[in-house]
């Protein structure tokens, strides 16, 4: 691919095609196309992650399956804006790199306090990731809906987010028709009634409605998994860039992807305009397309930690930490740390095959017993509670031989650091709670 079809296919089809528009259209269509796109004042509350690494940059990337208008059928009594795909996307501060970072939209997280479309605050509590942006979606304020998403992404990764773009099904439908189908290839045919999806095997070319059950359906392709369709959902965007960036040659079809593409966006006000987005684009059109890495968070089945939960997925530690850690840090994930994932998530490390004694240095009595439970929901297995010396700060220790285990319970704990002790208990990793456990804990 040339350089201007990988800038589209790295930024799923929409943002860097925008690149395309100040050249290929007149000034009239221009303008009318920078009009198309809206601009979000969207305010992220309280604390918030560490820039430590200025001049890179992480985009959040939202599929909003809005359940509005035209997009009514995709779903029934829903009233707020869903997500259905969530990104970010890292370019590095020398433009040499970048990484496009997958959430499963089942992944079971922390979600934080937010703001709601008639202004009342949600309760922080654990559930999919992408409920945040229906939370703040509830009233139909994508400002809120992109608020609360931030926030989510930003505490359970630390990475700090710069800017937000989200696209809905009907701008992405359009901009398909524009070129006029994308080719796919499923091995088997697919069935999905929710997904308004009925194809048979072998290669076709889909366009309408057809287009878009692809990139939704999931139940009935694989295992069913949102993991499945990520891979999916990538594998047609770079198909969609490629043929973006061969067919898109007259004015006309041009200006006709474009005004699907520039309807369909809503981003930040920092990104708000062509100009803005062609500047985004310009800035990475050097990187080698061999120097762009597609990852998953690396993550596991819930129900290997709590056997009732069979729809979600939780992310593997210590290994989510040290890609989030890489991204924040700006140091490349490449082809050599996707690998390095790919082998570790052939035998993780579980929650729930982590031992855990829960020891209360409080001076509060029930904190240990409390800590536990939480742990607990979690599916960590707690073996035993009890009573430490006051402490002013929760700590973590453990024998030698569980240092990866010690990793995964610090996960939970922001800013937790565990230390080896040759007087830990054996076969556990010690968790002793301070006065700081409740600001610590993040499930």
């Amino acid at each position: 691919m040339t350089r201007r079809g990988r800038i589209v296919a790295w930024t799923g089809g929409v943002l860097g095609v925008l690149l395309l528009g100040a050249a290929g259209v007149g000034v009239w269509a221009y303008i009318q196309l920078d009009g198309n796109i809206r601009g979000a004042d969207i305010s992220v509350d309280g604390k918030r992650p560490t820039n430590l690494s200025p001049g890179s940059k992480n985009i959040l990337l939202v599929g909003s399956d809005s359940r509005a208008g035209a997009n009514a059928k995709y779903g029934r009594d829903l009233t707020t804006m869903q997500s259905d795909t969530l990104m970010v996307l890292h370019i590095s501060a020398d433009h040499e790199w970048a990484t496009a970072l997958s959430f499963p939209r089942d992944s079971w997280v922390q979600i934080p306090a937010c703001t709601r479309g008639n202004g009342t605050k949600s309760s922080p509590h654990h559930f999919k990731i992408n409920e945040a942006f229906s939370i703040g979606g509830d009233g139909g304020d994508i400002s809120k809906a992109a608020a609360c998403t931030i926030k989510t992404v930003e505490q359970n990764t630390g990475l700090r987010i710069d800017n937000f773009a989200s696209i809905d099904f009907q701008g992405f439908k359009g901009m398909v028709n524009a070129l006029d189908g994308i080719e796919v290839c499923p091995k088997h045919a697919i069935h999905d009634k929710k997904a308004h999806l009925d194809l048979e095997a072998g290669c076709q070319t889909v366009r309408d409605e057809k287009a878009l059950g692809y990139v939704r359906t999931r139940y009935s392709v694989g295992d069913g998994s949102d993991l499945g369709r990520i891979g999916r959902q990538q594998e047609f965007m770079k198909a969609l860039g490629k043929k973006a960036q061969e067919k898109l040659t007259s004015p006309g079809s041009l200006y006709d992807f474009l005004d699907s593409a520039t309807k369909s966006v809503t981003t930040d006000r920092d990104l708000d305009g062509i100009d803005a987005l062609t500047d985004l684009a310009s800035t990475v059109k050097d990187i080698p397309s061999d120097r762009l890495t597609f990852v998953t968070v690396p993550n596991y089945y819930r129900e290997a930690d709590v056997p009732t939960d069979k729809a979600n997925v939780v992310w593997q530690y210590p290994q989510a930490s040290q890609l989030f850690s890489d991204l924040a840090h700006d140091r490349e994930i490449g082809a050599a740390g996707k690998k390095k994932l790919a082998e570790a998530a052939k035998n993780p490390v579980t929650a729930h095959s982590v031992q855990v004694r829960v020891l209360n240095g409080t001076g509060t009595p029930g904190q240990a017993a409390s800590a536990a439970e939480q742990l607990r929901k979690l599916g960590f297995t707690v073996i035993a509670t009890g009573n430490a010396p006051a402490t002013d700060k929760t700590a973590l220790t453990y024998p030698a031989g569980l240092k990866v285990q010690s990793e995964v319970l610090a996960a939970h704990l922001s800013g937790a650091k565990a230390t080896e002790s040759a007087g830990a208990a054996p076969g556990a990793v010690t968790l002793t709670i301070g006065p700081d456990f409740a600001a610590k804990f993040g499930g």
